[in-house]
């Protein structure tokens, strides 16, 4: 069973024991886009669900944590982040070939351009841009320890860690040598900010297309793709999705270089900072460049993991081989970075 597919027939039976209010016969549409952990719609009933699952196969370790997943939106379904309704986890693989879970399905809109070219007005736009940092804002402001995620990760040296997991990831997947990746992994354990003390619950792919808008009002109705949600550093989804913006529309990047923010009514990376400042109590950012590069460095060793599983015959998506040829020119991106003030 490729990653492509869902063996409907063994999962029927499953859902029929295990989902309440579940009845029908069970169909199922793999949603487009997305690297990591395949994603299906699945109908019965006249009712809808979402189902994520790992890739079958071989897998890099510590990858596509759909449990994590899983457990993350069951924690937030109580605070102001906008997630939808976890159903049930499934560890048992020998129902589908993989771990699983079934969320909420909901009507909404995502984008995937950051230009937005869909909307017609400055206004909304500029709504839509808001909400995403009024949103970002309320993840970084949620109590763990209320909502139960005390232990989903481990506080302090964020950075340290994840320099170092994301090096041993790269190393795991590497198909060939980069003299800017090399560049990176020296440069960001010597010029690592001191560790603040700032810990928060933080998403790890915090961007426009893992949002979900109301269909017709510039309002997040949920967060999707928690798979690298962890305890962490706030900044680092900042940095995260300034970061993204900074990177060309073209070559599948899908970023805001070279765009004329204000014409369409997008906020510059300045005033998206500040506004995040503000909800969150920050005086300022220190260090904004390390940020920053560090961004460049782990999606570059993120999409090399995706550059080997589809050298593997495993990636989620067709896509996946070309999402692979855009470590080099993410990893530039962060060396350039390197060398300005």
């Amino acid at each position: 069973m490729s990653a492509q597919t869902l063996d409907t027939e063994r999962l029927q039976p499953y859902l029929e024991q295990n989902l309440p209010g579940f009845s029908g016969t069970v169909t199922a549409e793999k949603f487009a886009g997305g690297q990591s952990n395949p994603t299906f719609r699945l109908s019965a009933g006249g009712r809808h669900y979402v189902l994520r699952r790992k890739p079958p196969g071989e897998l890099l370790a510590s990858a596509h944590a759909v449990d994590r997943e899983f457990r993350v939106i069951s924690a937030l379904g109580a605070t102001d982040v906008p997630v939808p309704h976890a159903y049930l986890l499934c560890e048992d693989e020998s129902i589908i070939g993989s771990m699983f879970y079934i969320m909420e399905y909901l009507e909404g809109r995502v984008f995937w351009d950051p230009t937005l070219p869909e909307i017609a007005d400055n206004a909304e736009r500029a709504a839509m841009y808001d909400e995403m940092n009024r949103v970002l804002a309320a993840l970084h402001s949620v109590d763990v320890e209320a909502v139960g995620l005390s232990d989903f990760g481990r506080p302090g040296n964020y950075y340290a860690r994840q320099i170092s997991r994301w090096t041993k990831q790269y190393r795991a997947s590497e198909t060939e040598h980069s003299e800017a990746m090399e560049a990176l992994i020296a440069w960001l354990p010597e010029n690592m900010p001191a560790d603040d003390g700032a810990v928060s619950l933080v998403h790890g792919d915090y961007r426009l297309d893992n949002v979900m808008f109301h269909p017709s009002e510039p309002r997040i109705i949920a967060v999707l793709d928690w798979e690298l949600s962890t305890l962490g550093h706030p900044l680092a989804d900042l940095a995260y999705q300034v970061m993204a913006w900074q990177l060309p529309g073209d070559a599948g990047l899908r970023g805001l270089q070279g765009v004329d923010r204000q014409l369409l009514g997008l906020p510059d990376d300045s005033e998206y900072i500040d506004a995040y400042c503000r909800r969150t109590g920050r005086e300022g950012i220190d260090h904004w460049n390390f940020y920053l590069v560090f961004c460049f460095f782990r999606l570059a060793a993120i999409l090399q993991g995706v550059k080997k599983r589809a050298l593997m015959g495993n990636a989620s998506s067709p896509e996946a081989e070309a999402k692979g040829a855009l470590v080099e020119p993410l990893a530039r991106y962060g060396v350039d970075l390197i060398h300005k003030p």
